[in-house]
């Protein structure tokens, strides 16, 4: 995606260039994982229902297994998958891992020094007692959610999204859900692009550097008028899809079709995944 300027920190003080550099970083993004989609990975050869429901049970294994082994084999599991997608593991380090992993770390250290058990270590100064238990409980917890983390994201990076919408209908997702999740895809990237133009045009109008209440009157204004065209355009968009014959469900025109091997991996997944059920629970 080319720039409509270049990010000169001489004008504005930088914090335009900031904020359009971070608005653009969230496009370059978006058109980084649709292209992801269009890959001739493993993931993207079957049929997005497939894909959904693999996510699902993959999902449900990780939440719900009692070994920590089989968790973070779970999660080695998940990184194959995306280097045979051809998805980079640097787009979910940077987005998926670290962030979910720093989340869920804050909410599982407490458990270290809290869940009794035997004691590791002790903390200097302040004494408190590290447990076998606890770290353990820490594990599965960060373990849980960056795995789940992982699977969602493979799905989401390997499917394009009209046709995971599609998939979410097929498995009699509500109609309502899926068209709340369609619309605010496409509000996002349009919301974006307004901001975008509105921080462009004001950079274009700038001489010399903002003080931070200049900055802080010019966020407060933006919003305001961000909101105002988006109330604005969901009534112009809504009346337009009913004009079309919009009636509460959205079409799409590809088809799905399943062949041998989407039929084969569903069912060798469910068998594998209700015998590990069946073994740990």
């Amino acid at each position: 995606m080319s720039e409509p300027f270049s990010l000169d920190r001489g004008r504005g003080g930088g914090f335009l260039e900031r904020q359009i550099g971070n608005l653009l970083g969230v496009m370059e993004h978006a058109v980084r994982a649709e292209r992801l989609a269009q890959e001739s990975g493993l993931l993207q050869r079957f049929d997005p229902r497939v894909r959904l429901v693999a996510m699902l049970v993959m999902i449900g294994l990780a939440v719900s297994t009692h070994s920590l082994s089989f968790l973070y084999g779970l999660f080695a599991a998940a990184v194959g998958l995306a280097v045979l997608s051809r998805i980079p593991l640097s787009i979910l380090a940077r987005g998926i891992w670290l962030n979910v992993a720093m989340f869920a770390g804050v909410l599982a250290l407490p458990a270290v020094f809290l869940v009794p058990g035997e004691v590791l270590f002790h903390l200097p100064l302040l004494g408190w007692g590290a447990s076998m238990q606890g770290v353990e409980s820490a594990a599965f917890l960060i373990g849980r959610a960056t795995t789940a983390a992982t699977f969602a994201a493979l799905t989401i990076l390997a499917t394009p999204w009209p046709q995971l919408l599609k998939a979410l209908r097929a498995l009699r997702v509500p109609a309502v859900a899926v068209v709340i999740l369609s619309m605010s895809y496409r509000y996002i990237f349009l919301l974006l692009q307004t901001a975008l133009d509105s921080f462009d045009a004001r950079r274009s109008r700038l001489v010399g550097r903002l003080s931070g209440r200049e900055k802080r009157r010019m966020l407060v204004a933006d919003a305001g008028v961000l909101l105002s065209k988006s109330l604005h355009l969901a009534d112009e968009a809504y009346f337009a899809m009913q004009s079309r014959g919009y009636r509460g469900e959205m079409h799409v025109l590809v088809e799905f079709r399943m062949n041998p091997l989407d039929w084969a991996a569903l069912a060798g997944l469910l068998v594998a995944a209700g015998l590990v059920f069946h073994f740990q629970l």
